[in-house]
């Protein structure tokens, strides 16, 4: 399989796991502004569409050296429960942070002794949380090879993170692709990319821009 990389945008796309309106933004969590809104978990629903995705994660990961996978809880966890699954390696998820009973644990599974370990993602945005449990991982004596995710927005902050805590990212997919996409079968017009792509270069500030 080559080039999934649109194959994947297309497909998030056509089962609304991503959805673009400029006209009418969503509201992060975090409060920004964005006219564009990701839920990978959508394609759980989807057999075929699961499936290829599970495929994609599978050749991705080809370019790491790992034998254990770790999912970031929650969304991480089944996307990396596919993968672990695919290639019959143990599963281990880490949580955001520590139970505040029973064992209190914040990794969930049985970390193997000397584990190499791919993290998997299904969004990448400044990479904060994901970069918090590659921290969990190596506190806890893994080596983490590197993360894979789904999708990225390319944001030049996220890119700066993985790189001062010398983690390899690699995605599946990504907003440039996502957008080609989305013109390519009708999303969206030209005056739509230009919106599209101007959030991009500011998504803190693109909200006051736009009101």
């Amino acid at each position: 399989m080559q080039n999934y990389a649109s194959k994947v945008a297309r497909h998030l796309l056509e089962i609304k796991a991503v959805k673009l309106s400029p006209n009418e933004p969503f509201t992060w969590a975090s409060g920004i502004q964005s006219p564009i809104y990701c839920d990978n978990r959508v394609s759980l629903s989807y057999p075929a569409v699961r499936g290829f995705l599970k495929q994609c994660l599978k050749e991705a990961s080809e370019g790491f050296d790992f034998n254990t996978v770790a999912g970031v809880a929650t969304a991480g966890i089944p996307h990396g429960m596919l993968l672990a699954d695919a290639l019959k390696t143990p599963f281990v998820y880490v949580r955001a942070s520590a139970k505040d009973h029973g064992r209190r644990n914040l990794i969930e599974g049985e970390l193997p002794e000397g584990a190499k370990v791919l993290v998997v993602e299904d969004l990448i945005s400044t990479g904060g949380s994901c970069l918090k449990v590659v921290d969990a991982l190596r506190d806890a004596g893994a080596e983490v090879v590197g993360v894979l995710a789904i999708f990225q927005y390319g944001f030049p902050e996220a890119t700066r993170a993985f790189e001062a805590k010398n983690v390899t990212l690699k995605t599946l997919s990504d907003y440039d692709t996502l957008l080609e996409e989305a013109v390519s079968i009708g999303y969206i017009g030209q005056n739509d990319l230009a919106i599209l792509r101007k959030w991009r270069e500011n998504p803190q500030g693109w909200g006051a821009l736009i009101a």
